[in-house]
C-alpha cells in the first residue's frame, strides 16, 4: 500500500463526515500567528485544472511549468503518474509561490490550497452505500479554528471558488478511478506518456492535436476544433474524451469512414 493509500484508508475509517449543510469555525488572515506555516514541507497534488490555472497566472507554458514547479515522483505501486507541487530547498521546504505577505498566485492557487481546512474523500469503490464526503483536516499548528467566524461547507465552497475546480477534478476522476484500473488493469508506456501529456502537459497536446493527421483521421465537427483551440478548459474536456477512446476503448471518438476501411484493409491483408 503506497503512503497515499494509506492516508485515504485513515480518512475512510476515522475522520467524521462532513455534509454540505454542516458548519465549522475557521479564518485565515495575515494576523494570525501561524500565517503560511501551513505552506510549508506539505505534499500538494496538482489536478491537470490547477496546472492550467497556475502556468497561465504565470504566463508560460505548461512544459516550462511542469519542469520549474514540479515533480513526478516514482513508485512502482502507482498506475498512474502523480504531479506534487516543488517546495524550496531551503530548510523550511516553503512552497516558492509563498511570501511574507501571503500567496503571490493566490487568485489561482491549487484545489488543495483553496479548500483547507477541508477535504474531499471519496469511498472505496466497492463500498456503494456510502458517497463522496468532505472532512476536516485540524493540525495542532492552525490557529484559524480559534477564529470566531463560522461557514457551511456549502458556503466555504463558494467562497474560496472551489465549485469549477470540483468540476473538472470530477472529470479527471472518470479517468483515474475508471473500472479499467480497478480491475487491475496497467497502461503500456505509450499510453502512460499519453495520459501525462492529456492531463498535465495541455500545450503539448494542443500541439499534438493541430500540427499531425489527428483531425484527417477522426470526425470532430468544426466548431468543437473551434473550441478547443481558443478554450483550454474545452480542450482539457475534450482531452478526457480522447483519453477513455484510447486508454479504455469507449466510443468516445468517431474514426473516419475512410481511416477505419484503410485500417480495416491492412488488417485483412
Amino acid at each position: 500500500m503506497t503512503e497515499i493509500d494509506a492516508c485515504k484508508e485513515t480518512i475512510l475509517k476515522e475522520y467524521p463526515r462532513y455534509t454540505l449543510e454542516d458548519a465549522f469555525s475557521f479564518r485565515c488572515h495575515k494576523g494570525a500567528a501561524c500565517f503560511t506555516e501551513c505552506c510549508g514541507d506539505v505534499n500538494i497534488v496538482l489536478t491537470p485544472y490547477d496546472i492550467i490555472r497556475m502556468k497561465n497566472k504565470l504566463n508560460i507554458t505548461s512544459e516550462e511549468f511542469l519542469s520549474k514547479y514540479t515533480v513526478s515522483p516514482f513508485n512502482k505501486e502507482q498506475r498512474l503518474p502523480v504531479i506534487i507541487l516543488k517546495m524550496s530547498d531551503d530548510e523550511n521546504k516553503r512552497c516558492c509561490f509563498v511570501s511574507d505577505e501571503g500567496c503571490t498566485i493566490y487568485e489561482d492557487r491549487p484545489w488543495a490550497c483553496r479548500m483547507y481546512p477541508l477535504g474531499l474523500a471519496s469511498p472505496k469503490d466497492d463500498d456503494q452505500a456510502n458517497e463522496e464526503f468532505y472532512f476536516i483536516v485540524k493540525e495542532d499548528t492552525c490557529f484559524g479554528f480559534n477564529e470566531d467566524m463560522e461557514w457551511t461547507i456549502r458556503e466555504w465552497v463558494k467562497d474560496q471558488g472551489i465549485d469549477i475546480y470540483n468540476k473538472m477534478g470530477a472529470l479527471f476522476k472518470e479517468i483515474t478511478l475508471h473500472e479499467y484500473f480497478q480491475r487491475g488493469g496497467n497502461l503500456l508506456p505509450e499510453k502512460m506518456e499519453m495520459f501525462y501529456m492529456v492531463s498535465y502537459n495541455l500545450d503539448k497536446f494542443k500541439i499534438f492535436l493541430f500540427e499531425s493527421s489527428f483531425f484527417r483521421r477522426f470526425e470532430v465537427e468544426d466548431e468543437m476544433m473551434e473550441k478547443i483551440k481558443s478554450d483550454e478548459i474545452e480542450l482539457m474536456k475534450f482531452g478526457f474524451n480522447w483519453l477513455r477512446f484510447c486508454l479504455f476503448g469507449e466510443k468516445t471518438m468517431i474514426v473516419k469512414e475512410e481511416e477505419a476501411e484503410a485500417i480495416k484493409g491492412k488488417t485483412s491483408s
